[in-house]
């Protein structure tokens, strides 16, 4: 019997005119695992996530998920599938409070008001982010948005969540909580693929790295691996430095 793979992306591009903006990436991601996918800016981490929920449609290739296609299912589809994302520039509802933020977010799980306000207040446990329950949106410093986008991600009971660089901008002390909230999603048993630019995160995190350059696979590995690759540090810091 051959196995079924839990997440898969075959052979995937996006054209944009005369941009190919992703060409011909392919990877597999195991259940439990967190799986880093990095590269420089503009080198098609984001629209890889764009692509697999169906934010864009592919050029080509296909998207799997326990063992079926993805491929033209709406972006809501795709979520009641169970596929959760982050946005790398977060967008809460501002003139809602925290908690109306997240239980908007678990009304794509329960039908009725008070089984929402019940989910949204257990993912705010866990996220550690109750004691805002009450604040504006609007009125969170960057970490507390970072955490709210994460919040809401969690609240619609994803088996895979995107992480798209959740870090950004936050100082030592908070990316030591966002590492630790991450091993902590992982550890409830939600696989995860993350987009970041900061290499303390990605490094002690992952389970393996995919890193892509110009839309294109350079390499994937562990990641101590792909860290020491000759390809990698080019791409990031140029020849002279590899």
């Amino acid at each position: 019997m051959i196995a079924v793979s839990f997440f898969e992306v075959r052979e995937i591009s996006k054209r944009f005119g005369g941009l190919m903006a992703v060409n011909g990436v392919s990877f597999q991601v195991e259940p439990g695992e967190i799986f880093g996918l990095i590269g420089p800016n503009g080198s098609g981490k984001t629209t890889i996530f764009n692509l697999i929920n169906q934010y864009y449609p592919l050029t080509s290739g296909d998207i799997v998920f326990h063992g079926k296609s993805i491929k033209g299912l709406k972006t809501y589809q795709i979520c009641h599938l169970g596929i959760g994302r982050t946005f790398q520039v977060v967008k809460p509802l501002k003139r809602m409070t925290v908690l109306e933020n997240v239980m908007a977010s678990a009304f794509s799980r329960v039908n009725t008001f008070g089984e929402a306000r019940k989910l949204a207040m257990e993912t705010l446990a866990f996220c550690n982010l109750l004691p805002e329950q009450d604040k504006a949106a609007k009125s969170l410093p960057i970490a507390g948005r970072k955490r709210l986008e994460i919040t809401r991600a969690m609240a619609t009971k994803p088996e895979l969540l995107l992480l798209d660089e959740t870090a950004a901008g936050l100082n030592p002390g908070e990316l030591d909580e966002a590492i630790d909230l991450i091993k902590r999603i992982r550890d409830r048993g939600v696989t995860i693929i993350i987009v970041e630019h900061i290499m303390k995160v990605i490094m002690s995190i992952s389970d393996r790295i995919h890193a892509i350059n110009y839309g294109q696979t350079i390499t994937e590995g562990k990641p101590e691996d792909v860290a020491n690759n000759k390809e990698v540090i080019e791409a990031y810091l140029g020849e002279s430095y590899a």
